[in-house]
């Protein structure tokens, strides 16, 4: 495998791509605010002529996001699509032509940040409370601020003593805020499974998100995308699974394993064996 080669910013090799997947959190904004040298990045790749698709695993409906990102500072109308994980679970929830989405009953325990219910909405869900009154479990959010992990383990327990499967539609374990990393579903998903129980998860890095994005960017041959985000273990390897090229940001949410002074290539090599994954270009932020 040949070795990811270093750069200071997108510029050393946007020219070899036609297509780019950016993930959101910590790689465009933080959650509060606009990523200035993002903003320059997005700017003189469109002025380049190229094709932009935003891909996050936040298990919001993709126009919540677009709104999102337009009160950000964002011009929405420089991305050819945005594609969430919330949007692509949605839609496998509508249509139910898949396991295990066909057999996973009307009854739902929504896990949701802010009260969103535009998650379930127009599917026919009846929405419970109890573990003991559910079809199955759809975690799309945690609550802000989210309780400790161990807080959610025996209602988790009552879940898995009645077999109940759990949809995860944001796969992150962890999000960066403002600076700060805090709990995102995904770990609660792992703390789940660590008890026995049954999760499906759409989102990186799982094949249906870069199919949407492969879509969004029709005419374009894998060889002509590449994905920018700040994990490892989900863009990355994502990326490395749907067969399109990779550029990892250490200054996201591994910031902490990357001090400034030190080399970037010891800490990439380890994170890289730990996840599996092998990314083409490694830069320390999104910029050009």
């Amino acid at each position: 495998m040949e070795a990811p080669r270093f750069v200071d910013g997108i510029r050393s090799f946007a020219d070899r791509y036609q297509g780019f997947v950016l993930d959101q959190w910590g790689v465009i904004h933080d959650g509060h605010r606009a990523l200035p040298a993002a903003l320059s990045a997005i700017a003189e790749l469109k002025r380049r002529g190229k094709r932009l698709v935003l891909l996050s695993n936040s298990g919001r409906r993709a126009e919540l996001n677009r709104r999102r990102l337009a009160a950000l500072g964002f011009d929405v109308a420089m991305f050819d699509a945005v594609v969430t994980s919330g949007e692509i679970a949605w839609r496998r929830l509508r249509d139910r032509a898949e396991a295990p989405f066909r057999a996973l009953g009307r009854r739902c325990l929504l896990l949701t940040i802010g009260g969103d219910l535009g998650v379930v909405e127009g599917l026919g869900l009846e929405l419970v409370e109890a573990p003991e009154e559910a079809d199955f479990l759809f975690a799309t959010g945690l609550e802000a601020p989210p309780r400790p992990l161990d807080a959610y383990r025996p209602f988790l327990e009552r879940a898995r003593a009645r077999g109940l499967p759990m949809l995860c539609s944001n796969p992150d374990r962890v999000a960066p805020v403002a600076g700060e990393l805090v709990l995102a579903p995904g770990s609660l998903a792992a703390v789940y499974e660590d008890l026995g129980g049954s999760v499906r998860y759409v989102g990186k890095p799982h094949p249906a998100v870069y199919a949407a994005c492969l879509d969004a960017l029709q005419g374009l041959g894998r060889e002509e995308v590449v994905a920018i985000g700040d994990s490892m273990e989900h863009d990355v390897k994502g990326a490395n699974d749907a067969g399109i090229a990779s550029c990892f940001l250490t200054a996201g949410i591994h910031a902490a394993e990357f001090p400034p002074e030190a080399p970037l290539e010891p800490g990439v090599t380890r994170l890289a064996e730990r996840h599996g994954a092998r990314p083409d270009w490694v830069a320390r932020r999104f910029a050009w």
